[in-house]
């Protein structure tokens, strides 16, 4: 059985495989990129694999096994082709619409913290009409940190005020990251996602609509599994 949370005030989600589907357009950059340099392309499963630490760390898991030399000229090919076509494919996941306005009626604070390019992602939200629904979209670049680096959750939670007086503090060295926690979780899909809650100090409740199984984000140490969204919300928030 999940470790089910108090009610929580904030409530962090990952974007790509539990918000949103936009592999398909990930996928097509990642071939496009490979074309371009005269290389085949890889599997939706390598870019499953590839994807969760950010989009330069992707693009050097996919050429890292035969062509490791062209990771530096393939990123920029990458993200020129991405900024044109990201807007192509992309679909929220079942239940997060409605889940995100569910949140909403009942007074928390919804917002991304994702390892996605941070622009893209307040552009997908957009796009998708969620946008509205959040009260905040951290992304890569948007800060010097990335999940599952404490000070990137610290840095989200202060910016939504999140964080009272006597909380977790400045985010940076000798951070209590438990300190504070209490009401704030994170939904995700990946081991960063888990990964993230356990170095922060808040529950990580993860979907197998992206790229980790159930069995893999239980080893991890998630506090709960779940089918897909639908069932986040009722289960988890009773929704």
């Amino acid at each position: 059985m999940p470790n089910l949370p108090k009610p929580c005030h904030t409530v962090f989600f990952d974007l790509d495989g539990t918000l949103l589907d936009h592999f398909e357009a990930i996928h097509r950059a990642h071939c496009f990129t490979r074309r371009h340099f005269g290389l085949g392309e890889p599997s939706m499963d390598d870019v499953h694999r590839a994807v969760g630490a950010g989009v330069d760390v992707a693009v050097e898991r996919i050429f890292a096994r035969d062509r490791p030399d062209l990771v530096a000229r393939a990123i920029p090919v990458y993200k020129a082709f991405w900024d044109a076509n990201m807007l192509d494919g992309v679909r929220l996941l079942p239940g997060a619409r409605e889940l995100l306005a569910a949140l909403k009626r009942a007074g928390a604070r919804c917002a991304v913290l994702t390892n996605k390019h941070g622009p893209s992602s307040r552009k997908v939200c957009e796009h998708l009409g969620v946008a509205p629904l959040l009260d905040g979209i951290f992304g890569a670049t948007d800060t010097p940190w990335l999940k599952p680096q404490k000070e990137f959750a610290l840095h989200a939670l202060r910016t939504l005020g999140a964080l009272g007086a006597g909380g977790a503090g400045d985010a940076g060295a000798g951070v209590d990251a438990s300190a504070g926690m209490e009401g704030v979780c994170l939904i995700g899909d990946s081991v960063y996602d888990v990964e993230t809650g356990l170095n922060a100090g808040f529950p990580c409740y993860c979907v197998t609509t992206g790229t980790h199984d159930a069995e893999e984000l239980r080893a991890a140490g998630a506090s709960g599994v779940f089918a897909d969204l639908r069932e986040v919300g009722r289960v988890v928030f009773g929704v």
